[in-house]
Parts: structure tokens; C-alpha cells; sequence
């Protein structure tokens, strides 16, 4: 098929391989960009590591984790699970939050007095505090649904 031409032009086998193709290209960006977030990931941590001042070995003991595979987080060779996200941030003493949302586990919330309070609330599990901000933003959202734009009132009580 020439480039002047259009798959609906081509005969069935072209117009397979065309969409082979375009969902080749397709996968290679969702690959890039999986790719960016490994780095993205490992990047983050091993600054978080770094401005903590604990070392790799450390840092990997109080994870429950081995040297070698921490490394290879840092270096974006390895995609950790939520899990080890968890102990990497427990071991650091930061928001699992903060790890999930930089490695594509969640998006980022936008800051509010009670998502500070959640987050930083030691008493509860990062489970509990991802339902609960769950709830908290399904709330938000059926409330922002439910506003109306405001009138004025007064004028009409007056008369």
C-alpha cells in the first residue's frame, strides 16, 4: 500500500497489517511511558534516600528487601509492587502516598486539611487511608456535582 493510499482502499490483509502497525506504535508509547515511570520511580527514591541520608544497605534491611533488587529499583530496571512501595516508604519515613502516586498507582489529590490529616495519621494502615480518601473524594466530587450557582437571596426575603 502506498502512502496516498487508504486502508479502506486496501484489500483485507493490508488493512490488518496496517492495524498491526498503528497498534505497534500504539504499545511502544505505552512502553515508553511505563519505562518513564520505572526511572521516574527509582529516581525519587533513591533522592529520598539520599536526603535522608540512609544508605542503599539500609535502607533495603528496613524494607525487607534485598541490596541487589533495591538497586535495580533505583536505577529503573525494576517496577515495585504497591507492597514494597509501602516498606521502602515506612523505611524512609515518607507518605506511601507520595511513592504511589510518582510510580502510577494513584493520582495525585489535590491538598486539603483532611487529606493532610489522613495521610498523616499514624494510627492507620495505607489501606485505610487510601478507602478513606477514596470516600472523602466521592464525596467532593457528588458535591461539586450538586452545586448551583448562587443567587441573591436577600433581594427577594426583603419585599
Amino acid at each position: 500500500m502506498t502512502h496516498t493510499e487508504r486502508p479502506s482502499d486496501a484489500g483485507p490483509s493490508e488493512r490488518v497489517g496496517h492495524a498491526v502497525e498503528q497498534v505497534g506504535h500504539v504499545v511502544g508509547h505505552a512502553g515508553q511511558a511505563v519505562g518513564q515511570a520505572v526511572d521516574d520511580i527509582g529516581a525519587y527514591i533513591r533522592s529520598q534516600r539520599e536526603g535522608a541520608q540512609v544508605s542503599l544497605r539500609q535502607l533495603a534491611r528496613t524494607a525487607g528487601v534485598s541490596n541487589p533488587y533495591l538497586s535495580q529499583i533505583e536505577r529503573g530496571l525494576r517496577k515495585p509492587s504497591a507492597e514494597i512501595l509501602q516498606q521502602i516508604a515506612k523505611g524512609l519515613r515518607i507518605s506511601a502516598e507520595a511513592l504511589y502516586v510518582k510510580a502510577g498507582f494513584l493520582e495525585e489529590r489535590p491538598a486539603s486539611a483532611v487529606t493532610d490529616a489522613v495521610v498523616a495519621d499514624p494510627d492507620l494502615t495505607e489501606r485505610q487511608k487510601q478507602v478513606l480518601l477514596d470516600i472523602y473524594q466521592s464525596f467532593r466530587r457528588e458535591t461539586d456535582r450538586d452545586v448551583v450557582p448562587a443567587t441573591d437571596e436577600s433581594s427577594s426575603h426583603e419585599e
